[in-house]
């Protein structure tokens, strides 16, 4: 009787992983987005004429609003127009770069000089990682399994050596 609720608990365990596996995966491939990938380096140029555009209130569609990054990405932002940049703890004089490594996960409001809202949001993901996605499966399987080797116990129960016998 307890080799056969073991064997019917492992096989229902692996057939919950499996399941979670499936889903898991399906929506990693389906709803992929930036996250899974690894840190990568950005260039944000900053047009020549950006700051007329500004004194004026208008944007420049040059310039994204809002980006999203994955933590350990780098931003660089090259500044081509002609005065001074500052993005929230950078300082971007005329004709040069300044990189800012977005080491944390969160979400960032940097004040800006090239924005007319004076604000610019950075959205820094954690990045989805093998273990991440593992994770997930076992999160989503292990408990799913357990289910399935309850409920079969109410469905097919497991009859006692000595009733079989007679």
């Amino acid at each position: 009787m307890t080799r056969l609720f073991i064997q019917r608990f492992l096989i229902l365990i692996a057939l919950g992983i499996a399941i979670a596996i499936v889903i898991n995966e399906f929506t990693f491939i389906f709803m992929k987005s930036d996250s899974g990938r690894g840190p990568e380096r950005f260039e944000l140029v900053i047009p020549a004429g950006t700051s007329d555009r500004i004194a004026k209130g208008e944007p420049n569609p040059a310039i994204p609003a809002n980006m999203v990054f994955v933590a350990g990405d780098t931003l660089v932002v090259k500044n081509l127009d002609f005065v001074d940049h500052r993005l929230g703890p950078l300082f971007i004089p005329v004709g040069t770069s300044a990189s800012l490594t977005l080491s944390d996960a969160n979400n960032y409001a940097y004040t800006c000089s090239f924005q007319p809202s004076q604000v610019f949001g950075l959205d820094v993901q954690e990045p989805v990682t093998s273990a991440t996605r593992l994770y997930g499966i076992l999160f989503a399987g292990i408990p799913l399994g357990m289910m399935f080797a309850i409920y079969s116990l109410v469905i097919w129960p497991i009859k006692r050596a000595e009733a079989v016998a007679k």
